[in-house]
């Protein structure tokens, strides 16, 4: 029989059929009313919600990286999903979209039908949180890839903003003030480079204690990635420019959105560094440049406001949960971001 041959190579096809039924009942209870077409369908339909002139779709794809070896050793796999759906919402909402659709890629070897369940319902809930269709997506076995238990994720966002409203950076001005937003942790980000400290260098396991995080180390690599959605769209239209701060750290992201002749001055004495940070950084001995290139030391996202702004930016954050503070300003200058 061919399938007996294909699930001795390394696919089964009635495990992936179990999935797919298991999945799509996730998409059904998450779908809105914007949701076009059928279930299963070749692809996935959403429509622009009414009340457009002329919309704007943004799109993003990204992944959640070595996160996930984590996650698979720790057997939990609920929150990688989640951790990819608010890195996409992150990334549009930069420049002031609403999330509208998503799709999401799996692919791996011999996972079982529960761990595909698990993954797929971390990815259904970030969706739900905001109000966002799954769409569809896609599910790979692909042995000889990857190695038995092994998987990788990915997710394609789709958000709509107004043209007159989109946020593409070119609105940030000298004398605005920098407002940062906190991290739950290292997001999605410098995990290969975290792994090697805590598990090969310090040789600590998931269950050990990290630091003085209070935390474990499971605990600790694994916090969600935080979606600032909730703390900025309330206040979108006093923004002057925004920023994902991710691989690349602090400079590296706010770069991307930052006008000609100006110049942010990072206030480093602003915050204190979260203590896991302080732990990676003493533990694998490494220095302050190299800390603000790879991880986003606390700082999930930054927003550039009017001076007279700060204040409702900092009680939006408040009421939906997200610390903030005053991280530094615009000044004239070169291009560039430099940290006092």
């Amino acid at each position: 029989m061919n399938d007996t041959r294909y699930a001795g190579a390394g696919v089964d096809l009635a495990r992936a059929e179990s999935a797919k039924e298991r999945i799509a009942a996730l998409i059904a209870r998450g779908r809105t009313a914007n949701a076009r077409g059928a279930l299963g369908a070749f692809g996935g339909m959403v429509r622009v919600p009414p009340g457009f002139s002329a919309p704007l779709l943004v799109l993003s794809t990204d992944g959640v990286g070595t996160k996930v070896l984590v996650a698979r050793d720790a057997g939990r796999l609920s929150t990688v999903g989640e951790d990819l759906v608010n890195h996409c919402v992150n990334d549009i909402l930069v420049h002031g979209a609403a999330p509208l659709a998503f799709l999401d890629y799996l692919a791996g070897s011999a996972l079982t039908v529960l761990q595909i369940e698990s993954i797929v319902e971390g990815v259904a809930r970030g969706c739900r949180a905001h109000g966002m269709d799954l769409a569809g997506g896609e599910t790979a076995q692909m042995p000889g890839i990857y190695r038995d238990g092994d998987f990788d994720l990915a997710g394609t966002i789709v958000g709509v903003v107004e043209e007159a409203n989109a946020l593409h950076g070119e609105r940030i001005v000298p004398g605005d003030v920098l407002v940062a937003y906190g991290s739950t942790g290292l997001h999605t980000n410098g995990y290969t480079l975290a792994r090697r400290i805590v598990f090969e260098e310090q040789g600590l396991g998931l269950d050990g204690l990290l630091g003085d995080t209070g935390q474990t180390v499971a605990e600790a690599l694994l916090a969600v990635h935080r979606s600032y959605h909730q703390s900025i769209t309330p206040v979108l239209p006093r923004i002057h420019g925004m920023a994902h701060i991710t691989g690349g750290g602090i400079a590296g992201n706010f770069i991307r959105v930052l006008s000609e002749g100006c110049e942010a001055r990072i206030d480093a004495r602003s915050w204190e560094l979260p203590p896991l940070f302080r732990y990676l950084q003493e533990a694998g001995r490494i220095p302050v440049a190299e800390m603000r290139d790879v991880f986003n030391l606390g700082v999930g996202f930054l927003a550039a406001v009017p001076a007279r702004d700060v204040a409702a930016l900092e009680e939006a954050g408040t009421r939906s949960g997200v610390p903030t503070w005053v991280i530094g300003e615009i000044k004239a200058g070169e291009r560039a971001v430099r940290f006092d």
